[in-house]
């Protein structure tokens, strides 16, 4: 089999094994890290089609974690997706509306993350056995409100590493915050910023970079890794799950063999479509990749223009995981497209540090033609929880709901008739507020969180997420608020280093 190994999108790192880039999460000179292959699968959809998710992902994650065993990679993954998810297919297709929703919320903490989140610290400990690693890994992560509760969820009291979690205080859900301040384990720390997750997320690099506080932590006996979407470790999971749909529609008969379909993801940070892109680069039969934005529209500017710009309004939305500004996984994406040119890749970061903008050439904009951007308001995303509730019984969170309004936009522009699989990124129990009053403000309106949940079970049919129930009574154990200044400082004082 191919071995595969990574390098920065920035060129300064290159020959780099899976289980190091899995470590050090960024590459050294502030670059992401990128197989500099890209593997293509090894077994056929007829065969994947008869596989459990375990085994799924057995098939795609050894194309990319070449330098691991079979036994450490079944290890990992049989550790991942076990009881902690709510399913035994583990992710779910539901057909509503015309299109098939593959439901990745059924892990520990009802969000996507949960099916990169649960592996990664499995990888990370494989990784720091395989590489001598003596230091003690410490996770530095922002969230957008899911990341942060999934990582510590994955992490929490894992032997040799300690997490910190930094969220825009007033920029996520109650239900995230309640979930992140509730979190148990010696080994955890949550801190709400004031800011935004850009804020958290500029914070977050800046202290990664910092060559002098690496140097310092080092003599104190740790280094610093990323559970951020920008961890290759993160990316090569999500790949699975839409190797899986497919095969799962062909076995079900809804797809026949070879038969295209397109995807629809809503994303802020871009990790979750490009995983989808990087699945049809592997073999899955898709043909385009249709990026769904709120009214945070960056990206949705982008595939129209070719102008990246983040000069604009920050606008807080009732589906808060996708407010970003800075797609920081999009940087793999224009890697791709330029042809592998680092030093182009470098520069057009640059200019989006220094000038918050950068405009990619007509030849990298060409490159582009599997993708599509549209966006929703936050009337239509209310609109369509609604009619889709309405019209099916089925009841959609507020970021699947911008991808389902994306979805109606493209059909109604194109009549295209392909079959599309959207990606359902968190369970209605976690936004659901916006999502009730979406459905009726007039009757949903007064009531309060817990009663709401209650009300959307029996509207639903569905039982209460465990990951929801835990958090009724459960104590805040976590109370840190600091300034995004102080960021650098919070870390020091959790560790105990001066």
């Amino acid at each position: 089999m191919m071995q595969i190994q990574y390098k920065s999108t920035r060129g300064g790192q290159s020959g780099v094994t899976a289980s190091r880039a899995i470590l050090q999460g960024l590459a050294k000179d502030g670059g992401l890290f990128v197989p500099e292959q890209i593997p293509v699968l090894t077994v056929s959809f007829r065969e994947l089609s008869r596989m459990s998710y375990q085994e799924t992902a057995y098939e795609v994650m050894k194309l990319f974690l070449t330098d691991f065993t079979e036994e450490e990679l079944r290890h990992c993954i049989s550790s991942a997706y076990d009881k902690k998810f709510d399913t035994e297919v583990i992710a779910p297709l539901a057909k509503a509306s015309g299109a098939y929703y593959l439901e990745l919320f059924h892990g520990a903490t009802i969000a996507f993350k949960d099916m990169a989140l649960s592996i990664l610290p499995h990888l990370m400990t494989t990784a720091a056995k395989k590489n001598q690693i003596e230091e003690e890994i410490v996770i530095l992560t922002a969230t957008s409100g899911d990341t942060g509760k999934a990582a510590m969820a994955g992490f929490a009291d894992v032997p040799g590493t300690r997490i910190v979690v930094f969220y825009p205080k007033d920029g996520v859900s109650p239900v995230q915050e309640k979930q992140m301040v509730t979190q148990k384990g010696n080994n955890t720390c949550v801190v709400g910023i004031r800011g935004n997750f850009d804020d958290a997320q500029s914070g977050v690099k800046a202290i990664f970079g910092d060559q002098e506080l690496a140097q310092k932590l080092q003599k104190a006996g740790f280094r610093f890794s990323s559970a951020n979407s920008i961890n290759i470790g993160r990316l090569v999971p999500q790949i699975v799950y839409y190797v899986y749909a497919y095969a799962k529609l062909q076995e079900s008969e809804e797809l026949s063999e070879g038969e295209k379909i397109n995807v629809v993801v809503p994303t802020g940070n871009f990790g979750n479509i490009l995983a989808a892109y990087y699945a049809k680069q592997i073999g899955v039969p898709i043909e385009k990749l249709i990026c769904a934005s709120n009214e945070n529209r960056v990206l949705y500017d982008f595939f129209r223009t070719g102008e990246y710009d983040r000069n604009r309004p920050f606008i807080l939305t009732t589906s808060p995981s996708m407010d970003i500004l800075i797609s920081s996984n999009l940087e793999r994406l224009l890697y791709l497209i330029a042809d592998g040119d680092a030093r182009k890749d470098a520069e057009l970061m640059d200019a989006l540090a220094s000038e918050g903008k950068y405009r990619i050439t007509p030849k990298m904009q060409e490159k582009l033609s599997d993708f599509l951007g549209y966006y929703a308001t936050e009337e239509d995303t209310a609109k369509i929880i609604a009619k889709i509730y309405e019209d099916t019984g089925y009841v959609l969170d507020t970021h699947t709901a911008v991808a389902a309004c994306a979805y109606q936009t493209y059909r109604e522009e194109t009549k295209d008739p392909t079959k599309t699989v959207i990606a359902s990124t968190a369970s209605p129990y976690k936004f659901t507020r916006s999502v009730m009053e979406a459905i009726d403000r007039n009757r949903y309106g007064r009531m309060g969180d817990f009663e709401l949940m209650d009300e959307l079970s029996a509207i639903s049919g569905t039982d209460i997420p465990g990951a929801i129930e835990e958090i009724r009574t459960a104590p805040v154990l976590h109370n840190t608020v600091c300034e995004v200044h102080e960021m650098k400082k919070t870390v020091l004082g959790f560790l105990g280093v001066e």
